[in-house]
């Protein structure tokens, strides 16, 4: 039961606890308390119910957490997804979290913590994320792909992901993204979607550029 450090996780937040199993998810709920502080905020102690569901496909397929007592309230300004899930940060930028250490202790510490932190100090203070925040939905998402790949507009980083979607050789023959109007291969953009090319396989991009055109 120590899939993805699971009993590593469960020794750090000892609240929490296996779940029934749905599908071939692993289940986690329970009471998850965190201390944390962030770029010089305050100090703070907070817990929340939650349900983190992990896919069999982690890191890749990337956990769904529920916040289960109605303490965060469901709007846009919290980062609350349509099916009820909490918006971590954007599948890109998560994964690339976890790439040196895929584990859901990283996870919590590297995504999970830093939200509830934030969703914590707004609750308490009102205002903005304490660390700014992304727009909600899929113009957030491609806003931060634009810091991702360096781009400077949504249309740029679609290109980008079709071409992340497939072969190199193939991809290298088009033009690039970057509207240089140089072929990807001859234009120094091609080292950065190469570096990306290692850290999630086409399937991954396929799925992300369908749900997000």
């Amino acid at each position: 039961m120590n899939l993805h450090g699971a009993l590593e996780f469960l020794n750090d937040y000892p609240e929490m606890s296996f779940g029934p199993m749905k599908s071939r998810e692993l289940n986690l709920r329970g009471t998850f308390r965190f201390r944390a502080n962030y770029e010089g905020g305050p100090i703070i102690e907070d817990r929340y119910e939650l349900e983190i569901l992990i896919p069999e496909g982690f890191p890749i397929e990337l956990p769904k957490v529920k916040e289960l007592k109605g303490k965060i309230p469901r709007d846009n300004n919290y980062h609350i997804n349509p099916d009820d899930t909490l918006c971590v940060g954007s599948p890109l930028r998560v994964i690339l979290k976890l790439q040196e250490s895929a584990t859901l202790n990283t996870y919590a510490e590297e995504c999970l913590v830093p939200y509830l932190y934030a969703v914590s100090y707004k609750l308490k203070n009102g205002g903005d994320f304490i660390f700014g925040e992304l727009e909600h939905g899929k113009k957030g998402i491609f806003n931060d792909y634009c810091d991702i790949l360096g781009l400077t507009n949504p249309n740029q980083v679609a290109k980008a992901l079709s071409l992340l979607c497939m072969k190199k050789r193939i991809a290298n023959k088009k033009i690039c993204p970057c509207e240089c109007g140089k072929r990807l291969g001859s234009c120094n953009f091609h080292i950065k979607l190469n570096t990306l090319r290692l850290v999630a396989p086409r399937s991954f991009y396929k799925k992300h550029l369908l749900d997000l055109i």
